[in-house]
């Protein structure tokens, strides 16, 4: 089975070639394995579901199947850059909600995040798995860095939009800032699926993220610079 690529999560093809043209037969299909798999992987996991049993699930054959997907691996990064885009909707929204301060904006994130417990749970479980599997293959690791990195460029943008409207600079590249929420929120759901009556559902998160936010970020009217700013020139 073919390995994912980098080219394989992103809209263009070796040699700058245009990926084939999504009619709406053809969209329909791709969201029928997309759904199916993302059942067969909840019940089976990354490594115990197979293509036959994802077209099995979506009534397809391993044609229709490689017709869209080059491979589990791109398939797997599809539904997560879903995913993702959905709970990065959801916080823009919620960053656009008048009157709301940021200790209240730090509570919807968490309650976006700890939402739909049984949704996470099978992303927590089927991303780790993946990561795994990413660790060890090199093409899955380069496609699943991509991918990161893409998902990752939006949050940069949407933190510093949110850090504005806050009156707040940072005093670290936000990119790190992005890196370092991403580890609290999914260690602290980690920890609650592991131990679910010590550590109940966004118990750290509330704990640490806005420490987080204080000890990266200081008012624009300071005094001391912010990294990157001229006044570290």
């Amino acid at each position: 089975m073919p390995p994912a690529t980098a080219h394989t999560v992103t809209p263009a093809t070796p040699g700058g070639a245009a990926p084939p043209r999504r009619t709406a037969r053809r969209e329909a299909t791709r969201q029928r394995l997309l759904t199916a798999a993302a059942d067969v992987f909840a019940e089976r996991g990354f490594h115990g579901a197979s293509v036959e049993d994802i077209c099995e699930r979506a009534d397809f054959t391993r044609g229709a199947f490689y017709s869209n997907f080059a491979s589990r691996d791109e398939l797997v990064l599809q539904l997560y850059a879903q995913h993702a885009t959905r709970l990065q909707e959801a916080i823009a929204e919620l960053a656009t909600q008048p009157g709301l301060d940021l200790d209240e904006l730090l509570d919807g994130v968490i309650r976006i995040w700890t939402g739909q417990p049984e949704e996470r749970r099978r992303w927590h479980l089927l991303i780790s798995e993946f990561a795994l599997h990413a660790l060890r293959d090199p093409g899955a690791r380069t496609a699943y860095a991509a991918l990161q990195r893409s998902l990752r460029g939006g949050l940069v943008a949407l933190v510093d939009q949110i850090a504005d409207t806050h009156g707040l600079a940072p005093t670290v590249p936000t990119r790190d800032i992005v890196r370092m929420v991403t580890i609290v929120l999914q260690g602290g759901l980690g920890h609650h699926l592991l131990e679910p009556r010590a550590v109940p559902a966004g118990s750290l998160e509330r704990e640490f993220l806005p420490l987080l936010v204080a000890a990266t970020t200081r008012p624009k009217d300071s005094s001391t610079p912010a990294e990157g700013d001229p006044g570290d020139r």
